[in-house]
């Protein structure tokens, strides 16, 4: 007869309640870390941090620490994978209570090289960022995306997404800005509801991804649009009182199901009630504000580093983020967050600390249980007690799949915005000048030649300008000034001047481009596209359909002029939120769902 626990026709509460009375102190304490870990190549485990950021240990955190939650850090490719994913779950099975592993991952869909944020590669199909779902504005296409997503996470063993963003950009210099849908805020909150409801099914099952929505209760406005990432800029400001626009965001995720939030860094500054610490170190915003008043009862993990120093190749060191409550040690800390209502440490391999609270009689034994109910309750509800293995054949088939891959490149398509224009499409065969575009690429579409002097066009794709830092981890984050460079601007002003120039612009965040909206011949947005999805687009192969998910101000100084919680509103922008013409000459004409 199997013990309660094993038994998949007793209800999940029977089974995490029969579950908890069989554990030990070490194995509860172990389930409230949420560590990074790294896979090699071939799929073997990663023991020793050899990486840009520090991971745990695979086995160590397993088989002695008892840590069954793990987020995978590692582009790796779909076979060797799935083989890492089922070798761990072994290793788990042969723990005395045989609870398996929940792998969680960054998204993984789009070209984003923020290693911090986002995992570039390991094949699985290419999709814009969530900004171009934001100029779309197509809730059936965001559906389309989170079924691509459920389908190639679940063939290699990825059962929680920490995912989707619910923020609202209305800062445009923040660097988080390209993991969000934008700033339309009778947009966003829809998007992400979608995309967790998608994700996740009509209820936590056996074929679900579970999601974790961030960053409660809204990360887009930090001061002066510098990240929280950093301890020099720890602050969240509301200077136009927009706190609750904010934090209604996140209210379609939650409705959904959503199976766990992660709240932000941020410390925000002048919000009545609200401490001036990170958010997760704040009763009123985990126990109050998400549990009390909007009834969440599903897992609070924090993001990653609130207890420990992270010590970086060559010896630096980067600060936990624990802004507001940085005189504290590390078992202060986690007592703080267990207080404020938290269940998981993000980026944690350290349940020691843990349990000395509990020895110490600091915290409860049954505090711990609360948050152990949540994190089983979403391993039973996915079905890893029964089937936590994946067939590496059926990964190697799916990620990547020929169908999904073709929906995420016609979604990059539609995504591509078109600000200005003159002179598209291009006619076939054209002699084209071409920077930043692969010349063999290009060379599909037209005659390529060598100067701008004996071209009929030029075409340039360029990034939204941004300020370089120098150290890491910093230096992966794009913030600072929006405007061009003298000499980059110099540059393309010249090209425009010498042959007719549609310039293609990557949007990671708002741009401050009004010389080029004024002087080339076309201006195209995209947000997150292949050489070939921008040359369909130039040359009317295929019709772009966005609309922009934020305004582009005129000037820096009507940026830093702007109230970082608000949502557009910049003096005299270039081009407005919503801002997109129309393409009635495109060779076919779709038809958009989001017109005029």
């Amino acid at each position: 007869m199997l013990v309660p626990y094993k038994d998949p026709d007793r209800p999940v509460e029977e089974r995490v309640r029969d579950l908890i009375g069989r554990m030990t102190l070490a194995e509860k304490t172990g389930l409230l870390c949420h560590a990074p870990v790294a896979v090699t190549p071939d799929g073997g485990f990663v023991e020793e941090s050899a990486g840009i950021m520090p991971t745990a240990p695979t086995t160590e955190s397993v088989r002695d620490k008892h840590l069954r939650c793990l987020t995978l850090m590692a582009p790796v490719a779909a076979g060797p994978l799935a083989r890492w994913h089922n070798r761990l779950q072994d290793l788990a099975a042969r723990s005395r209570l045989g609870i398996p592993v929940l792998i969680s991952s960054d998204p993984r869909h789009s070209a984003n090289d923020n290693p911090l944020t986002s995992v570039a590669d390991g094949g699985c199909s290419r999709w814009p960022e969530p900004l171009g779902f934001g100029a779309i504005g197509d809730e059936e296409l965001v559906r389309d995306f989170a079924r691509a997503i459920r389908a190639e996470y679940t063939a290699v063993g990825i059962r929680m997404a920490t995912h989707p963003m619910a923020d609202l950009a209305t800062e445009p210099r923040w660097a988080r800005t390209v993991g969000t849908f934008g700033a339309d805020p009778d947009l966003v909150g829809r998007l992400a509801g979608a995309y967790v409801e998608e994700l996740q099914g009509p209820r936590l099952g056996p074929g679900s991804v579970a999601s974790m929505v961030k960053h409660w209760p809204g990360a887009g406005p930090q001061a002066g649009g510098e990240d929280a990432h950093f301890a020099a800029s720890p602050d969240q400001v509301y200077p136009a009182g927009r706190f609750e626009q904010h934090l209604d965001q996140f209210r379609p995720s939650l409705r959904a199901g959503a199976a766990a939030v992660m709240p932000y860094y941020g410390r925000p500054v002048g919000v009545p009630g609200l401490a001036e610490v990170g958010f997760a170190f704040d009763r009123e915003v985990v126990a109050g504000r998400l549990r009390r008043d909007e009834g969440y009862d599903g897992v609070v993990c924090t993001d990653f580093g609130l207890l420990t120093d992270s010590v970086l190749p060559g010896g630096t060191v980067w600060p936990a983020r624990a802004w507001g409550a940085e005189h504290l040690d590390r078992a202060e800390r986690a007592l703080m967050l267990l207080d404020a209502g938290v269940d998981q440490f993000g980026g944690e391999w350290c349940p020691e600390v843990i349990a000395d609270l509990v020895i110490s009689g600091r915290v409860s034994e049954a505090r711990i249980d609360e948050s152990v109910r949540r994190v089983l309750t979403v391993l039973f509800r996915l079905g890893l007690f029964e089937n936590p293995y994946v067939n590496e054949e059926i990964a190697v088939t799916t990620v990547g799949r020929e169908d999904l891959a073709a929906a995420g490149a016609a979604a990059q398509r539609r995504a591509m915005t078109l600000l200005t224009d003159s002179v598209l499409p291009l006619p076939s065969g054209c002699r084209l000048y071409v920077e930043g575009v692969d010349p063999r690429t290009a060379a599909a579409y037209a005659t390529i030649v060598d100067t701008p002097v004996e071209a009929d066009y030029a075409l340039v794709r360029i990034a939204a300008p941004y300020e370089p830092r120098r150290t890491l981890p910093e230096a992966f984050f794009h913030q600072g000034r929006l405007d061009l460079p003298e000499d980059e601007r110099a540059h393309l002003l010249e090209l425009a001047a010498t042959v007719p120039t549609v310039v293609d612009v990557f949007l990671d965040r708002p741009a401050v481009i009004p010389e080029l909206a004024e002087h080339t011949a076309a201006l195209v947005a995209d947000f997150g596209a292949t050489d070939d999805a921008v040359l369909d687009v130039v040359f009317g192969h295929a019709r772009p359909e966005g609309r922009l998910p934020f305004e582009l101000p005129r000037s820096m100084a009507a940026v830093e002029a702007h109230p970082e919680d608000l949502p557009g509103g910049t003096e005299d922008p270039v081009f407005p939120l919503g801002h997109g013409l129309e393409t009635t000459n495109w060779r076919p004409r779709a038809v958009s769902r989001r017109e005029g």
